[in-house]
């Protein structure tokens, strides 16, 4: 689904894709992999930012009945949010639209 109509979302905007990939990256992945470095000043503040991304998602965890113990892996969430959206912008640059049931709901051609 999200790779069918990510793109479209963004109006076919390659500044809107690289600001959602970007914005994915710093609020959902950088601070994952800050946490373990090296570097004692950096690594507070990145296991921080994951805690409170962990808090903010556990009410969503524990409302769903599942097992508090994922909700630190919401940037593995976030990491498959970026991969599908660039995946949808890639099938549109290729022509190939958002595809499903053998059909294309947003092909290159149809909205150029």
């Amino acid at each position: 689904m999200i790779a069918r109509t990510a793109f479209t979302q963004l109006r076919y905007s390659t500044l809107l894709l690289l600001g959602t990939l970007m914005g994915l990256t710093v609020t959902f992945l950088l601070p994952v992999a800050l946490t373990f470095s090296s570097n004692p000043y950096v690594w507070p503040s990145a296991l921080a930012a994951w805690c409170l991304m962990t808090g903010s998602f556990l009410p969503t965890v524990t409302f769903y009945r599942l097992r508090p113990i994922l909700a630190p892996l919401v940037p593995l969430a976030a990491l498959f949010y970026l991969y599908a959206t660039w995946l949808s912008a890639v099938r549109y640059w290729l022509g190939r639209g958002g595809q499903w049931k053998g059909r294309e709901q947003a092909n290159r051609t149809a909205s150029s």
